[in-house]
């Protein structure tokens, strides 16, 4: 492989590790810290969440560079990064770890994500099945 091919493909995977800070960096916040959305908190936080983490999906599968066969890799790198991310929040003031997070909104948002790129993938590659 050439340093071009290597360069290349360590770009596609800026976007997942922008992604990764992003997520970091709001789950590092303290909850004094938080904007606090009225009626609508709750909606807008978990809907954070899967859109979040699905962005972070989408980031993943181009790191592997929209290969069909890695769209599992992707979504199982989902998982284990709001797993480590909640683990971490437990440590901030005012937060705390919810399992609930990782199995519903983040792991959710993750495969919804997945899906439909996959879906659009296949539409734009006829007979593309992995």
């Amino acid at each position: 492989m050439d340093s071009g091919m290597k360069r290349k493909q360590i770009f596609h995977w800026i976007p997942a590790l922008v992604m990764m800070g992003v997520i970091f960096w709001f789950s590092s916040q303290p909850s004094y810290n938080l904007p606090n959305f009225n009626w609508a908190d709750r909606l807008v936080k978990k809907g954070g969440h899967m859109v979040g983490y699905g962005v972070l999906g989408l980031a993943y599968w181009y790191g592997f560079g929209w290969r069909l066969e890695k769209r599992w890799l992707a979504w199982m790198l989902v998982i284990l990064f709001a797993l480590s991310d909640e683990y971490l929040q437990s440590f901030v003031p005012g937060r705390n770890a919810s399992i609930w997070d990782v199995l519903v909104f983040d792991n959710l948002g993750g495969l919804i994500a997945l899906w439909l790129a996959e879906f659009r993938l296949k539409r734009k590659r006829p007979g593309a099945d992995a």
